[in-house]
This record gives structure tokens, C-alpha cells and sequence, in this order.
């Protein structure tokens, strides 16, 4: 099917065309309904009277209902949007785009999914849908899974669906807590995680940028060490990665930090670790939880995500991570391609 695709794509473009635009709509449909039909031109990018004219097409053929509320979703389209994921892929050359990532940083496995969720925001619940597919795969009976907060991660947790084939599993907070969203908080994704794998959580309410002389009271609170031991023996660690420098911002360090960071070439910033383009910590937040030379240890690391903006962050997260997987969009992989061939 793929090669008649492609060959398609070379004979009649505009076929091509035609399926990624319908594909696209029903894909923002899904992530968004009910929807009303400015809204999802407004999200797509492109006129309200395409969009009308795509939207008749496809309520014809009964992949959406439009109702009062907005468009929907059918049970037919829902398949269409899965059964389609996997051409779009290869019509856009993403396999040879993972390959080659995954050869240069010697990374396990490197999932990219079409799109760029700096355009698009919705292409951040497929990453997350991604991750969480992929997730399923690693799990086995007594599982430990570290999480980091964040927005990403959300976005996992989200798109992850109910399991109930596992026994035994335990999801813990990677380190302690950031910000005031609560909702993105690790301690709030463990616990949402572990419900949706029918397991169990540890919570670990340890605030992060604390003094070393805090730090080193708070470890050896007994509760704080029994989660730490859960922390350190997990096999599995999710985690987000941001740009330096607005992560730095947003965990609240001064300014004179932040352009020290700066200087010393911090680009990427993952579990509260700042790294320059070749990989090397440059700074790393006072904090409890995972530390950057325990990571090896763990069997599976799970690095999530997306936008070419993140591109250079990436790359210096996973540049030395051999034999860790990445999952992100299009946008950033495309980008990362450049910046490797550029080195």
C-alpha cells in the first residue's frame, strides 16, 4: 500500500495532497471535539470555505457527525485516522528520518509522528499517544515507572488508555515539584498514570531549588528516603525536555544564573539538568530525585518531545543517552537532521 502511495505521490501530487489535508482535518477534529468549523480553520491554518467544502465530504461518507455542540468523530473516522497514520509516515520519509537519528546518537528506538506542534498544537497529543503506545510495550509485571511533570508528559498521561494486563505496577515522581500548576505537576501525573495501569503510586512532596543544607535534612526524613529507593530502582523514566533558558526562568533562578547558563553553552534542560550541544551537564538544579549519573541504571528511558524550536534541547539530551528512545514530531526531527549534518 505504501508503494502505491509513493508512487502516487510522483504521478498525481495533488492526490497526495488531498489525503494529508483530509487526514489532518479529521485528526484536529478528534483532538478537539466537539469542534465548531471556524475553530478548526482556525487551527488548521487554511479557509473557512476549504473547510467547509472538506467537512461535507466527510460527513457524507459518515467519518464525523455535526451536531450543536460541534463535529465529532465516528467510529468509522476513528479508523480511517489510525489505519492512515502509518502511510502518512512513510509518505513523508519519517522512517528514514528515525533511522538516521537513531544511528547518530545510538539511541534504542526513535519514533517520529508527522507534524510540527510548534504550528500545530494537536501534534502534541499524538506525541503523547505515541509514547503512551509505546509505554504499553515495555511494561511488564512490577514495573517501576519514574515521571517528570510538565505539559508533555501530561499529554502521555492523557492519551494513555486503561491497562489492566500488568500486575504490580508502581509509578513514582522522578524528582520534586515544580511551579504552581498542580495539574502538571509530577506527584499529579503519578498518581493519574498508576490509576489508568490499575497499579499503585508514591508521592514525594519535596519542592525543588531547595539549599543543599535543606536537602540534605529532608533525605533523611524516612518517607523521603522510602520513595527515593523506589526512585532509584525504577526501570522505566519518562521525562520532558525544555530549552535552557526558559526552563531555567520558569524553575525560578536568578538572572545571573540564567546568562551563566548562557555562557557555558547550556541549550536543553531534562530532570532539572542543563546541557551544552555536545551533550556535557553545564548546571544542575539543587533538587531530590533522579541524578544524571544514576540514569544509566535504568533499562528504559523514554525521552518526550516535540517542535522544531526544541531541536538544539533535543540534541543535547540525547546526544550521549545510548541506548535511550526518543519520541517526538516531525518538526523537531527534520531540524535535528540539519543540525547533525551541519556538525
Amino acid at each position: 500500500m505504501e508503494e502505491v502511495l509513493k508512487l502516487q505521490k510522483r504521478i498525481v501530487p495533488e492526490l497526495v495532497e488531498l489525503l494529508e489535508k483530509r487526514y489532518n482535518i479529521l485528526r484536529t477534529i478528534y483532538y478537539n471535539e466537539p469542534v465548531g468549523r471556524r475553530v478548526l480553520a482556525s487551527n488548521l491554518g487554511i479557509g473557512e470555505r476549504i473547510v467547509r467544502t472538506e467537512i461535507n465530504f466527510l460527513k457524507a461518507q459518515g467519518f464525523i457527525e455535526i451536531n450543536t455542540p460541534g463535529m465529532t468523530i465516528t467510529k468509522d473516522g476513528e479508523e480511517i485516522i489510525d489505519k492512515l497514520k502509518d502511510s502518512i509516515h512513510e509518505l513523508r520519509g519519517l522512517s528514514e528520518i528515525e533511522d538516521f537519528i537513531k544511528d547518530s546518537f545510538k539511541l534504542r528506538r526513535v519514533i517520529v509522528v508527522p507534524g510540527d506542534c510548534d504550528d500545530d498544537r494537536t501534534i502534541m497529543s499524538e506525541i503523547g499517544r505515541a509514547a503512551a503506545n509505546y509505554l504499553k510495550e515495555v511494561l511488564k509485571d512490577n514495573s517501576i515507572v519514574a515521571i517528570t511533570g510538565g505539559s508533555t508528559i501530561k499529554q502521555v498521561v492523557d492519551n494513555m488508555s486503561r491497562v489492566t494486563s500488568f500486575k504490580n505496577i508502581l509509578v513514582v515522581p522522578a524528582r520534586g515539584g515544580m511551579g504552581a500548576n498542580v495539574e502538571t505537576q509530577a506527584n499529579t501525573l503519578s498518581a493519574r498514570l498508576a490509576k489508568k495501569l490499575e497499579g499503585n503510586y508514591k508521592l514525594f512532596h519535596v519542592p525543588d531549588n531547595l539549599s543543599d543544607t535543606a536537602i540534605n535534612a529532608i533525605k533523611k526524613e524516612k518517607s523521603i528516603q522510602d520513595v527515593l529507593k523506589y526512585i532509584y530502582n525504577a526501570d522505566i523514566l519518562i521525562y520532558g525536555v525544555g530549552r535552557a533558558c526558559k526552563m531555567a526562568r520558569r524553575r525560578g533562578l536568578t538572572e545571573e544564573k540564567i546568562n551563566s547558563i548562557k555562557t557555558d553553552g547550556g541549550v536543553g534542560e531534562a530532570f532539572g539538568y542543563y546541557f551544552d550541544k555536545k551533550g556535557d551537564v553545564v548546571y544542575s538544579t539543587p533538587s531530590v530525585g533522579i541524578k544524571n549519573d544514576e540514569i544509566g541504571k535504568i533499562n528504559t528511558l523514554i525521552a518526550v518531545a516535540g517542535g522544531s524550536s526544541k531541536a538544539e534541547a533535543i540534541l543535547s539530551t540525547e546526544i550521549n543517552n545510548y541506548n535511550g528512545v526518543l519520541i517526538t514530531d516531525e518538526g523537531a526531527a527534520k531540524k535535528i537532521v540539519e543540525l547533525i549534518n551541519s556538525q
